[in-house]
């Protein structure tokens, strides 16, 4: 079946840097759109990025435009989400989903892998 299994999450002082990671198996990855999700305690899940199939179209929220950024390696199986000047806004359960149902961009996801926590320390 399919599983996807984030890693990377920790905890870092505001200004910091943290490299998530996706990693995929049974499914033919190549074919699948892989979005990042975050839900901070209190609030609902939100989309934070997403990457096309080829790798060759991304999106993102606009409070993350300019710090993160979404890459894929097919070879690997693995996405990447980079993020940059982290803020504490920005700590929350990091989730990540693959889908291959619709078109790019899309916030229906088929598939959620189990979370990786992220926390941003003032």
């Amino acid at each position: 079946q399919v599983q996807l299994v984030e890693s990377g999450g920790g905890l870092v002082q505001a200004g910091g840097s943290l490299r998530l990671s996706c990693a995929a198996s049974g499914l033919i990855f190549s074919d699948y759109t892989i979005g990042w999700f975050r839900q901070a305690p209190g609030k609902e899940r939100e989309f934070v990025s997403a990457i096309s199939w080829s790798g060759k179209s991304t999106d993102f929220t606009d409070s993350v435009k300019g710090r993160f950024t979404i890459s894929r390696d097919n070879a690997k199986n693995t996405v990447y989400l980079q993020m940059n000047s982290l803020k504490p806004e920005d700590t929350a359960i990091y989730y990540c989903a693959a889908d291959n149902r619709y078109h790019f961009p899309t916030y229906e996801y088929d598939h959620w892998g189990q979370g990786t926590q992220v926390t941003v320390s003032s």
